[in-house]
This record gives C-alpha cells, structure tokens and sequence, in this order.
C-alpha cells in the first residue's frame, strides 16, 4: 500500500484536545473574549475582594495568625456584638414568618373585595430603607414621643416613668427590620404556595382533616423551600443591617463594629475578622438551610398546571382578614408617616412634650434642593445609579445570554457567582472594597498615580459605588433578563443568523427587543434599589463632596440642630424616586414581581 501524503495523513489523525474543546462548547473567537471579560470582570470586583477579606484576617504581619478568631471567644465585649446581631436576627426572622405565613395564606387562598389592592399596598415598606424610617419612628416612641404623650394625655401613664419602646434601641432595630422586610418573606412564601397542588390539600380534606391539619401536614411541608429561600434572606438582612443600629444607637452588633472599623481597614486586622465572620455564618446558615430542607424530601409526582385554590369568605373570616392586613398595614405605614411628619416639623421646640408637630413647614425641602450639603448628594445618588445600572444591563444582558444560548464550560458556577451577591451581606462586600482597593501598594508598581487615585475609594469612591451598585444589584438584573430569554424562542435568532445576520446584529434587533419588558423591569429595579443603597454609600463614600442620598441622611442625622429635620425631608425626597420606580417595575413585571427575590 502506498504511503499517503503528508498532509492527507493529518487529516486522519485523531482530534486534538483544542478540537474537541471546540465541538462541545460554542467557542468562538469573540465568545471567547467576551467570557473571558466576563469572568476577569467578577474576579477583580466580587471573588478579589473577599480573598483579600480572608487573606488580611488569617495572614497577620507575614505570618498565620488566629488571635483575632480567638478574641471572639475569649473577649466578651466581641462576643456580645455577635450575640446581639444573632438576636436580631433571629427575632426579625421569627417575627416576619409570623406575620408573612397568616398574611401570604390570606391572599392567596381567599376570595373577597379589596384582595388585588390589599397585595399591593402590603409591598409599600419597600419603598423605603429601614434607618430613614427610624429617624422619624423615634419622635412617636421615644421616651417623650407621641406615643407616651398620648398616654399621658389619657392618664394611662406617669411620665416620671416613661416606657421604654424600643428596649435600649434592641426592639427599635427588630420591629424597623421586620416592617421593611415582611414583603420579601411573604413574596417568596406566596410563589412557594403557588407551587403546591392543591389537589393533594383536598384529598386529605376528603379524608376528613380539618383545614388547619391540612396546613399544618400538607400544605406547610411542600413549602418549606419557598419559606426558607426568604427566612435566609431576611436573617441575613437583619443580622448584617447598619443603618438601622446606627440610627437607634444601638451600637453594639457587628456590622456597626465593621462599619468603625472603616477608618483602620489597612491597619486592624479585627475588622477582617468579623467579616470573614458574617460571610461564614452566612454561609452556613445557607447551608443548613438546604441541607434540613434536602433531607425531608417532600415532592409532587406528576404535577400539571393546576390554579390555585381559592375559598369564598364568610362576614366573619372577611373581618379577621380585613383586621389582620389592616393593623399591619398601619404598622408598615408607621415609619414613612412619621418620617413625613418630622420634614414638616419646623424645629425641636414645635414637636416637644407633645402628641404632634404644633406648627408646619416646607422649610426643609426648600433646603434639600438648595443646600450644599443635600442637593449634591441627590445628584450624585443620581450619577452614580444611573451608571450602575447601565454596568449592570451590560454584564446581564452578557451573563444571560451566555447561560441561556451557549455552550460553555462551568455554566453553573457563573451563574452561583453572579447571584452570590443577593445572599451576601452588603456591609461585606463594602469593607472588602475599601480595604483591597485603598490597598494601593501593588497596584502603583504596575499603574500610574492618576488611575489608582481613582480606585482608591479614600481619594474618590466614585468608581466604587457604581461598581459596588451594579455587583450587589447584578442578580435582580440578571433574573429579570434570564427569565425573558428563557420564554423566547431561540428558532427567532437561527432565522435571522440564516439569512446572513451576524451574532451581534442577531442580538440588537432580534433578541433584546424580545426581552424588552424584562431588561426595563430589571433596569428599574437596580437604579431604584441604588438609589438607597446603605451599607455601600455608608462604608465607602467618606468626603462630603461625595456623599450619595443615604450617607447624606446618617451624616445629617447627627447634627444636633435641624439635622434630622432635613435628614428626613431628604429621605422623602429618595421615597418619593423609588416609589416611582417601583411602580414602573410592577407595570411592566405584573404580578411577577416577586420572583426577582427568589434565589
């Protein structure tokens, strides 16, 4: 047989690892940048800084050290911020599984009138951070607050001894986070319920359980996950919140110790620790989550489309509902109305000793458009979410694409990463930033002076906020764009690709029209939530030049003469722009608002 040539023989030789890289995963030339970019991009903004969180808290002047773990045990004044911010989590978590169960079942599972603007007016605590609402909640129930006026007034207390409301500031901090976080339990707990077949609830019934049996052994079991996905998310909250302690000066918890810590990032090795902290118990409290809900293996077989069950009401539970959704309504309402109350408020002298303001002003929104301290900062809030959000549609849209219409190695891990920021706390993300980015010394061996002095968020934070905006923001933009490529064909974009279009050209006037409605929902959703950032805008913006909405408010908080006053026409003003947005979302996401805070 006679020898092939040379070059017909290679083409007999078996595959190369490049080319069986190339069959199975779609890598192009430009998809391969664009990954490439993708993964530099959470490298340097989401897995680096917490590296440099662990490496700064175990790595002690050039040697391992674990003092500062052990002072944890060993010191009790360590200790009890860790108790205190456990206790705050779990009371806050406890509490809104306690209102959310009742309240989730009551408009899910019953027909009356009212329902559909009841589920609306349920989600207004979001509307507002928690830390502004406490500014105005202690003028009603602080020592001398409304509250105690009014008790007063009706002789059913002496005001030598005045109740203590908030318990040192302990039940300040719990009953703020629950109102403010009721609505994210109760939107996880109604899509979990919406999962459950209610042909299995009326079998049993059929067997001759009662309603509350069916609950309890039926209904409770197969949404458990649901509930969890939100109690995690709400004890994660709570537990890492730094506006509210501050507010109520209930200072010793941990993300108020990291958040005074700032100032010494590059120096105290403490502060790393109680980060690396909070991440583990974040972690592990995600990880017992799934492990216990894992183990029951409570499942469906066989479950088609099915609608919900729904119950007409008689006169009497209409009266429990009505009763149940309405006190809670009042309660969530509490905070913004207060927080009102004080913007108008003229001074300290018009609201002392007294059930309400007894005279009123639009001084303090006047103030907020023309001071210098408080129309700077509603501009750069402005600057620094618009940005953000335009990074996080680009790394979305991006991030989406690549999970839903390519082949490509580690999918799943890209898609962990990019909503791991949803189950971070905020506070350590924020301390992660300003101690591995205001740690220039690498980074001036190989950049210039002038860009490093614009990473370093001590000279100027801007480019951290909106890159700490958009991380921390990501997943809401990602699930949003994610859902709107799984519903569209992908039959649409082989067509176009047939006839000659490029990708890119295929993706700008093929796809991203499609998904339209779902980038505007994600893109609303991420500027309005930047907006009120707190634990970013608290830790990293620390010159007033640079201050966004909510650093200005705690900053104005502090001054003793019409601080708070301005502080909370100014927390108006930022309710006002939310508000507007979130209303913007609903119309264009529906009734599918809730699934962007399922993780």
């Amino acid at each position: 047989m006679l020898d092939r040539p040379e070059a017909e023989q290679s083409a007999y030789k078996s595959p190369s690892l490049m080319d069986k890289i190339r069959r199975q995963y779609d890598f192009t030339p430009s998809i391969t940048l664009i990954f490439g970019l993708t993964v530099l991009f959470f490298t340097v903004f989401l897995i680096y800084p917490l590296l440099y969180v662990f490496k700064e808290a175990f790595w002690v002047e050039n040697t391992f050290n674990l003092t500062y773990f052990k002072l944890m045990v060993t010191d009790p004044n360590i200790r009890e911020l860790v108790i205190n911010s456990f206790k705050i989590g779990v009371m806050v978590t406890l509490v809104t599984s306690i209102i959310s169960l009742p309240l989730a079942y009551f408009l899910t599972r019953y027909r009356y009138p009212g329902r559909d603007m009841l589920r609306s007016v349920i989600l207004i605590p979001m509307i507002m951070p928690p830390f502004v609402g406490a500014i105005g909640m202690k003028y009603f129930f602080g020592l001398y607050g409304s509250v105690n006026m009014l008790l007063k007034k009706l002789n059913l207390m002496d005001m030598a001894e005045p109740i203590d409301w908030f318990g040192g500031g302990f039940w300040g901090v719990v009953m703020l986070s629950t109102l403010h976080l009721y609505p994210i339990m109760y939107l996880n707990i109604v899509a979990a319920l919406a999962n459950v077949d209610p042909s299995l609830e009326e079998a049993a019934e059929n067997m001759g359980a009662s309603r509350f049996q069916v609950f309890r052994q039926i209904t409770l079991p197969l949404m458990m996950p649901g509930y969890f996905a939100g109690a995690i998310l709400v004890f994660i909250w709570a537990f890492t919140d730094l506006g509210t302690p501050l507010i109520f000066e209930y200072r010793n918890v941990v993300s108020v110790r990291i958040f005074n810590q700032v100032t010494e990032a590059n120096t105290n090795p403490m502060g790393y620790a109680l980060v690396v902290l909070i991440v583990v118990l974040t972690a592990l409290a995600f990880y017992v989550s799934k492990r216990w809900t894992g183990s029951k293996h409570y499942e469906m077989l066989g479950r088609g489309h099915v609608t919900s069950r729904e119950t007409d009401t008689n006169w009497g539970m209409r009266s429990v509902i009505y009763l149940f959704i309405g006190g809670l309504t009042f309660m969530a309402l509490l905070p913004h109305i207060s927080v009102i109350l004080v913007s108008l408020t003229p001074d300290v002298s018009q609201w002392r000793m007294s059930v309400l303001p007894q005279s009123w002003t639009f001084a303090h929104y006047v103030e907020t458009f023309t001071h210098s301290d408080t129309l700077p900062s509603i501009l750069n809030s402005l600057k620094y979410s618009v940005f953000s959000t335009l990074l996080a549609l680009l790394v979305g849209i991006v991030v989406s694409y690549l999970l839903t219409r390519k082949r490509l190695p580690f999918q799943n891990l890209l898609d962990a990463i990019a909503m791991l920021p949803l189950a971070l706390p905020g506070v350590a993300i924020a301390f992660g930033y300003m101690g591995s980015f205001a740690d220039t010394t690498l980074l001036l061996r190989y950049f210039p002076d002038g860009l490093v002095s614009v990473i370093d968020p001590r000279q100027n934070p801007t480019f951290l906020l909106i890159i700490s905006y958009a991380v921390r923001r990501l997943p809401y933009m990602l699930r949003s764009i994610y859902a709107g490529l799984q519903q569209t064909s992908v039959s649409y974009e082989e067509a176009s690709q047939n006839v000659g279009a490029t990708p890119i050209r295929t993706l700008y006037k093929i796809t991203l029209p499609l998904v339209i409605a779902n980038i505007l929902a994600g893109a609303i959703l991420v500027f309005s939530f930047s907006m009120l950032e707190v634990s970013d805008s608290l830790i990293l913006a620390m010159k007033d030049q640079h201050y966004p909405i909510t650093k200005a408010i705690w900053s104005l908080s502090q001054r003793p003469d019409h601080g708070p006053y301005t502080a909370s026409a100014l927390g108006v003003v930022g309710m006002l722009i939310l508000i507007a947005c979130l209303l913007g979302a609903g119309r264009v996401l529906g009734g599918k608002l809730g699934e962007i805070f399922r993780i």
